[in-house]
């Protein structure tokens, strides 16, 4: 029976027992400002509670000002706030009248929603994503969200669009084509690295027919077009590049969840495997690997995703500048 089912007639709910916890974890110090504090998904498996509940339970020591969400890293412990002695009774103003209260859901929006869900994807993943959790994260019901979007797959979609919008592109166009589909590429990746969720929307074959991501697509399709490429090869090319973008940032995310999920960092978890990589190159088995390191030193191979990117998008137009050549009867580079 889950800790829900649990709460008992007059005991206070889950989230509040959550909130309860964490706000005396930052009392003691046990947690402090910068310090992370557990994920949503982290809280709904220590109290076995749904993800909505963690997400509530977050959101009301977010409206505390304890906690602040920070994109691509989490929900973090806000630095601590001054406080002034309050002030005497009779130097406080009247309370206002108390006038007619606005009814619920009067100042949400569709927008309002797909901001809200950004902002937590961008912080917990798209594994902590809920309608419920939305919906208490704007102090709404679930019920009033489903008013502006019917679903959770629709909201995903509406959030994919807004955050393609961000993608800039100069005007006018760059006049060569490979600086076009570079300029493309980059700005794609741009925002798949402020969005990590992104790359785990939509596989491949299941193109998402959004006006941001066409618009995307028509760009880097007007720098390809006109080099006397079939309509195929244009759209394989099309699908090849931004494939490289969105391979690529599917580890971003992935990163983060393993190291919010265990609690080890890279480094951490690199050390761990020093016994297991000597006792490979101890085998004598892998030559070429083994020299490899030997060469790199001490210091090691740092993985750089950006750099790895920028290394794989040169490779890419390198080849499509061959098939540009060979097209219009020129030899290849």
């Amino acid at each position: 029976m889950t800790a829900e089912k649990n709460s008992a007639s007059g005991s206070p709910p889950p989230y509040l027992r959550i909130v309860a916890d964490i706000r005396r974890r930052i009392a003691r110090g046990e947690l402090r400002p910068g310090d992370r504090v557990p994920s949503t998904r982290q809280l709904a498996r220590e109290w076995d509670v749904a993800l909505a509940t963690a997400t509530k339970a977050l959101t009301v020591l977010r409206q505390e000002g304890l906690v602040r969400a920070e994109p691509r890293v989490g929900t973090l412990v806000a630095p601590a706030r001054r406080t002034t002695p309050p002030a005497s009774p009779a130097a406080q103003p009247p309370a206002p009248a108390p006038g007619p209260r606005p009814s619920a859901g009067q100042d949400l929006t569709r927008d309002r929603i797909v901001r809200a869900a950004v902002e937590l994807a961008d912080a917990e993943g798209l594994d902590a994503l809920s309608m419920r959790g939305i919906a208490a994260r704007l102090g709404t019901s679930a019920m009033t969200a489903y008013r502006y979007v019917d679903s959770k797959n629709t909201l995903v979609l509406l959030m994919a669009d807004a955050v393609l919008g961000e993608c800039a592109y100069p005007d006018p166009a760059p006049a060569g084509w490979r600086e076009r589909l570079e300029t493309g590429a980059l700005a794609l990746w741009a925002v798949h690295r402020a969005h990590p969720w992104l790359a785990h929307v939509s596989p491949l074959n299941r193109p998402l027919m959004l006006p941001n991501m066409i618009a995307y697509a028509e760009w880097m399709l007007g720098g390809l077009d006109g080099h006397g490429f079939a309509p195929t090869t244009l759209l394989d090319l099309n699908i090849l590049l931004y494939s490289h973008v969105q391979g690529m940032a599917a580890h971003l995310e992935r990163a983060a969840q393993e190291e919010s999920a265990t609690g080890v960092s890279d480094q951490e978890w690199l050390d761990a495997q020093a016994p297991a990589t000597e006792a490979v190159l101890a085998s004598g088995r892998y030559p070429v690997f083994t020299r490899l390191l030997g060469a790199i030193g001490d210091n090691g191979y740092d993985l750089r995703l950006d750099d790895l990117f920028a290394l794989g998008l040169t490779a890419l137009l390198d080849g499509v500048e061959r098939l540009v050549r060979e097209h219009a009867g020129g030899p290849p580079r």
